[in-house]
């Protein structure tokens, strides 16, 4: 992976708008139905939600405000077409949709991966969104913004990250009740360490869902702890 430290632009106006951005760095897709592609993460810090198997603390409150120039900058020195929003939370800030616009209108790709606690009709539409549905087993199920379902493109990405069968069932009864299939690509994560990918799949195909399996293939290239890959 190739890392480039936010550094502040003391020429840009103070009004300018900012995000507070803890990393900005080039690696793979680690996940979603672009794993293995070349792509810029913008990580944002700050999040509003505890799920209990995060594996991005660090992005709770590391980082620095950066001026959206500054960050597009630093996104256009990598020169790869495709771009992610992650986090922390990059919809707990305000100009997170601005920054999609920007990326947008320059040629990029956009692609964002928010927890599904806040509203996602902020975006552009042509962003392609990553939403996380919280499942029992994360904690943070009461945050779910269930109005997101409606706003979910048939180009979009839901995702569960299952923690236990119970969070399976759970999910499988999610998309029953809701009519996801079709309307969304649905992805089914394994909690690292805490759900073994090969009773995810049993239970898949089991069930006959039509959904997709989604590992952290970051996770597997590089020790899981390492942060920023």
């Amino acid at each position: 992976m190739v890392h480039c430290t936010p550094k502040k632009d003391s020429l840009q106006h103070l009004e300018e708008p900012d995000l507070f951005i803890n990393s900005i760095y080039l690696s793979v897709q680690g996940e979603s139905t672009r794993a293995g592609e070349p792509c810029v993460f913008v990580r944002t810090s700050g999040c509003p939600l505890r799920c209990r198997w995060c594996d991005t603390p660090y992005a709770f409150e590391s980082g620095e405000r950066l001026t959206l120039s500054n960050i597009i900058r630093q996104v256009e020195e990598f020169a790869v077409p495709l771009v992610e929003l992650t986090g922390g939370e990059p919809l707990a800030q305000s100009h997170s949709p601005l920054l999609c616009q920007q990326l947008l209108d320059r040629g990029f790709q956009v692609m964002i991966e928010t927890g599904g606690s806040e509203d996602i009709g902020t975006l552009p539409p042509e962003t392609h969104i990553i939403m996380d549905l919280k499942c029992p087993g994360s904690g943070m199920e009461s945050h779910n913004r269930w109005d997101n379902l409606k706003v979910l493109k048939t180009s979009d990405e839901l995702k569960f990250v299952l923690a236990h069968h119970e969070d399976f069932l759970w999910a499988q009864s999610t998309i029953e009740q809701h009519g996801l299939i079709g309307r969304c690509q649905v992805l089914f994560s394994p909690a690292f360490g805490l759900l073994k990918p090969r009773d995810l799949v049993q239970w898949i195909l089991e069930a006959r869902l039509p959904v997709r399996l989604n590992l952290q293939l970051h996770k597997y290239i590089w020790h899981p702890s390492t942060p920023n890959v």
